[in-house]
This record gives C-alpha cells, structure tokens and sequence, in this order.
C-alpha cells in the first residue's frame, strides 16, 4: 500500500486561556491537542454527550474531577465521564499540552456547561 504524503492543514483555535487544534475527527470521537498557558485554566465544567481521556504530552497539569484535585506530568493521564465536572489548569511558569480523546455521539462545541469561568463565558 503506497504511502499518502499529502499535508493535512490543522486550524488552530485560540481561547483566552491558550488554543485547541482539532488533530482527527471520525464519527463517534474526536482528538485535539490542547495548550493551557501558564497561570491560566479552562472553564470549570461538564459534558452531557461525550466522554474524555486527556494525557499529557508536556508540562504538568493541575486536573479537577468532581472534588478532587491532583497533579499529571507528561505521560499522566485520566478519564473524564459523561457528566463529571472537571478543569484543566496549568499552575506553573512553563507551557503545558495535553492530547483529549473525545467518545460520544455528539462532539460539538456547545456541549459545553460552563460552572464557572475566568473570563466571564456564559
């Protein structure tokens, strides 16, 4: 089988608190790759549609599930459920990455409930 050596444009989206690129995207999940600057953090929140596994691939992360709060260094990784309330932050001086691996039916961007956020989104 020959090999397919066309370049694949990957769109960064740039948030208040770093960027996503979208890496795949197939029926019934999605891959990103997610930069949190440092001293910045994601929206505390929940997914009614999708499921999420996150490994980090520089840095360290500073994870919320639920009430619990813990550190993943690079090649730490977690599983988020349908529902569960969590957080993605990055408490230090140094850049941080993560690979997020979504499963659900629906993947889209309003699946988002925001419980709080830094920079005031509904």
């Amino acid at each position: 089988m020959p090999i397919d050596t066309r370049t694949q444009t990957i769109e960064r989206t740039h948030r208040p608190w770093g960027w996503y690129e979208t890496v795949s995207e197939v029926p019934g999940n999605k891959i990103k790759r997610i930069a949190v600057l440092p001293g910045q953090q994601l929206s505390l929140q929940k997914h009614h549609q999708r499921a999420e596994h996150w490994v980090v691939v520089q840095g360290v992360a500073q994870v919320t599930l639920g009430e619990t709060q813990f550190e993943l260094a690079t090649g730490g990784h977690c599983d988020i459920a349908v529902g569960q309330v969590h957080r993605l932050a990055n408490t230090t001086t140094q850049p941080m990455e993560i690979i997020e691996v979504q499963f659900g039916t629906y993947l889209g961007e309003d699946d988002i409930v925001r419980l709080q956020d830094d920079y005031g989104r509904p």
